[in-house]
């Protein structure tokens, strides 16, 4: 491949129209084009052996007419005169054999045509040739009797002049060229219109996209008056649209709510700096004081995690396991350490979940610190091995939830009572129940637990 090949590509690809309906049209085109010129070339090919077949069957007919005045029944061959034969012996070579018996005025023996001549009388059949001198000739021969041996005693051969013939082909090729032109220029225009016309409703969904909001706008393309192709793609992008908009809804609701989460843990911080600055503490008032802010920051970065791994739930969740017993043990120690009240954790050890540790804790974490916040006085991990995997209940002993909201529990941002003073934006729930789907489980609102509250997390075994 030669240096200018890359190049002439460039320029192709600069070259090659941008647009769809710029595309179509040379493509159409080009077709167009192929088409015509295979036409062109058959039509004038067909013509022009039409136009030499004319010109044979002339001479051909001449050659008869002359053939009629030789007399070949006697030795030697002579030619009859008749009256008013000058027009007939126009153009006209006779033949004894070899021997020349007339020729025309214009051509003598020695010239180009009448050596044309003789070479296709010593023939003996029917044969014709093309010469050019002075412009174009055909030359026809004719044999007139039978000699012995079968060959013809004498011939006679015709000429004529081609010029109007290929004068006439020549006018066909023009005109084929020219009707070629029209075709062309017509089939592009007519294509482009075409084309521009079918495009029309999509250029009109164009707009109407850029000026819609996704997110503000109700209205939609639909498909009423649009041609099938279009209905069907008007309603894929109707339900494309209402996908993103709820997925959009969905996220700013979320973070309406993180916003809301992390404001309490962030009021906690200030309000304990605050009142550690207001004057001189003892050392078990400051410990509290940086043991209640540890407990804060702590919240605050379980609610970030537990939102990143919400942002992951689509995804598949990494493989790993944990040990369920362990992993809760820890979880309430640490609860315990920062001042919480006491979470009992019961149920066999060994026990082993088909999820990360740092993936069951945040499953865990946000039904304890809310069993936690309603509780009077006991919380409760109970864990079991169920057959389908691992089945961990989290009970408290609260006022419970009331039956009118039950279905609304893992609604984010639905609390049941608001103004109860403990707090929270109600996203721990349903960030809960997003993890454990992400990990082929599911947690579920236990109704018949009494009195207070019992959430069930269902996670695969390890």
């Amino acid at each position: 491949m030669n240096s200018t090949t890359p190049r002439f590509f460039a320029f192709a690809s600069r070259c090659r129209p941008r647009t769809l309906r710029g595309r179509l049209s040379l493509v159409a085109l080009t077709t167009a084009a192929l088409v015509m010129v295979i036409l062109t070339v058959v039509f004038n090919a067909v013509a022009r052996q039409h136009l030499q077949q004319q010109a044979d069957d002339e001479l051909r007919t001449r050659a008869a007419a002359v053939a009629a005045t030789v007399n070949t029944r006697h030795d030697p061959v002579r030619v009859l005169e008749t009256p008013d034969d000058a027009l007939l012996d126009t153009n006209v070579w006779i033949y004894a054999g070899t021997r020349l018996l007339e020729h025309p005025a214009s051509a003598p023996a020695g010239a180009a045509v009448t050596r044309t001549a003789a070479r296709l009388a010593a023939h003996g059949d029917k044969r014709c040739a093309d010469l050019e001198a002075n412009g174009p000739i055909r030359l026809c021969t004719g044999p007139v009797g039978t000699g012995r041996g079968g060959t013809s005693r004498a011939a006679v051969v015709t000429a004529m002049d081609l010029a109007p013939y290929r004068a006439s082909a020549d006018t066909l090729l023009i005109a084929s060229l020219a009707l070629d032109g029209t075709v062309l220029a017509c089939t592009y225009v007519l294509t482009r219109l075409a084309v521009g016309r079918a495009l029309r409703p999509v250029r009109a969904m164009t707009e109407q996209a850029i000026q819609w909001s996704v997110v503000a706008s109700d209205q939609r393309f639909g498909g009423m008056g649009r041609p099938v192709e279009l209905a069907r793609l008007g309603s894929s992008l109707d339900e494309l649209l209402g996908r993103i908009r709820a997925v959009l809804r969905h996220e700013q609701q979320l973070t309406r709510e993180l916003s809301h989460e992390l404001r309490n843990p962030l009021a906690r911080i200030t309000a304990e700096l605050d009142w550690w600055q207001a004057g001189s503490r003892s050392t078990a008032e400051t410990r509290a004081t940086h043991a209640s802010i540890a407990d804060a920051t702590e919240s605050m970065r379980t609610i970030c995690d537990t939102l990143l791994d919400d942002a992951r739930a689509t995804a598949q969740t990494v493989p790993g396991t944990a040990d369920v017993m362990a992993e809760l043990r820890r979880l309430t120690d640490r609860l315990a350490a920062v001042g919480k009240p006491a979470v009992t954790v019961t149920g066999p050890d060994a026990l082993v979940a088909g999820v990360p540790a740092t993936l069951l804790e945040r499953i865990v974490s946000p039904l304890v610190d809310n069993a936690l916040r309603y509780a009077r006085r006991h919380v409760g991990v109970r864990v079991s091995q169920e057959t389908e995997g691992i089945r961990v209940e989290v009970v408290d002993d609260g006022p419970g939830v009331p039956a009118s909201f039950a279905a609304d529990l893992f609604q984010p941002g639905r609390r049941a009572d608001p103004e109860d003073g403990h707090g929270g934006a109600g996203l721990g729930l349903p960030l809960a129940r997003r993890l454990a789907r992400s990990a082929g489980g599911e947690v579920t609102y236990n109704p018949d637990h009494t009195p207070g509250a019992g959430f069930v997390v269902s996670l695969p075994a390890g």
